[in-house]
């Protein structure tokens, strides 16, 4: 008899999802399958509930999650019943064009497999009870009691750290401490300014003070917001609805403006101020986004002086090497993960966890298994 479990499932954009029983597909050679504690409430799968982002119905969403693992295919590697796992929603082969060159965010097959909501492998992972194929978001679907992913994105951590902490590790810090550690070059003494306080920009800032940034100046619209990062390695902050955050980092800098800017609101207003309030020869990283149809305008005149700017996904992720680091750093307390958790859910309240997301009302809800 196949393994039946509890879902939230998402028949089509502006509805809510509905719980229901599904079926998990045999487990393929290099499977694993999961069974989750915690999975986190993100933007993008907000965006999907909204419509933003066009997926095939029905599909189970959830990206950011952790669990034990129950059971491994007969070809499965680097994975065993009973670990502890982070999960990765970048699964990638590890020799096209663009993972030869170090970018498996770019990878032609992980590309090409994910707006299908299928599996790696190109399957379907579970099935209605009337039999359809239930589509996946981001090769996990992680909104459910179980899920079925490939071997490479069941990352074993330590079992001490707790799943709500744990499943944050999957996307949100990932992206936030990543783009601080491994794409931006911050260096002891810098001073690196962080625009949008959700959970990437608080990740941020505590990637920031991890790599020795001595003055990080964090910018919101909320003063609650605000005041978290400061517990977080924060030491200055601009309410940018009543501040200037440019002069704020140039009055931080002797007028230069900040070595390292990381944007993580997600506005054509904050995209513009990054490059306003980077010094000459700074680094601008943008993490947030916005509709990919709309434009964003900027001063010619910022962009010039040397000034770099990337654009960055998933923070240079290479998830078996990241997500044991992240978890050692919260276990070992130079990380906070349990200050980002506004709340904590049952499935069954998993639309009013997304409807407190889009009121801006939580950092993070989790949904506990």
């Amino acid at each position: 008899m196949p393994l039946t479990y509890r879902a939230a499932v998402l028949h089509a954009p502006q509805t809510p999802l509905a719980i229901e029983t599904v079926a998990a597909a045999p487990l393929g050679p290099s499977d694993v399958l999961v069974r989750i504690k915690a999975a986190g409430l993100c933007h993008t799968d907000l965006e999907v509930i909204e419509g933003g982002l066009v997926y095939p119905m029905p599909i189970v969403l959830g990206h950011e999650a952790a669990g034990i693992v129950e059971d491994v295919g007969r070809e499965a590697k680097g994975v065993r019943k009973g670990d502890h796992v982070v999960l990765s929603w970048n699964p990638h082969c590890g020799h096209c064009f663009y993972c030869d060159r170090s970018l498996p965010i770019l990878c032609e097959g992980y590309l090409a497999e994910g707006p299908k909501a299928r599996a790696f492998d190109g399957a379907a992972k579970a099935r209605l009870a009337d039999g359809r194929e239930l589509g996946n978001l981001m090769f996990l679907g992680a909104f459910g009691e179980y899920c079925i992913v490939a071997d490479q994105q069941a990352v074993p951590v330590p079992k001490d750290l707790p799943f709500e902490e744990a499943c944050l590790i999957g996307c949100g810090i990932m992206t936030g401490v990543g783009a601080a550690l491994n794409v931006a070059h911050i260096g002891p003494g810098d001073t690196a300014l962080v625009i949008g306080c959700g959970a990437v920009g608080l990740a941020a800032v505590q990637g920031a003070r991890l790599a020795g940034a001595e003055t990080i100046l964090a910018a919101d619209l909320d003063d609650a917001k605000l005041a978290l990062a400061r517990t977080m390695g924060a030491t200055h902050t601009v309410n940018a609805r009543t501040g200037d955050v440019v002069e704020a980092a140039r009055a931080l800098t002797g007028g230069r403006g900040a070595d390292v800017v990381l944007e993580s609101a997600g506005s054509p207003i904050a995209f513009r101020t990054t490059v306003e309030a980077v010094r000459p020869g700074g680094e601008v990283i943008w993490l947030g986004k916005i509709d990919v149809t709309k434009d964003v305008s900027f001063r010619w005149g910022s962009l010039m002086a040397e000034k770099r700017i990337r654009r960055v996904s998933y923070g240079g992720a290479r998830p078996a090497r990241d997500f044991p680091f992240l978890a050692r750093a919260a276990l070992a307390g130079r990380l906070d993960l349990k200050r980002l958790i506004s709340r904590r859910i049952a499935l069954e309240e998993i639309n009013g966890g997304f409807a407190a997301l889009k009121a801006g009302e939580t950092i993070r809800s989790v949904v506990l298994f």
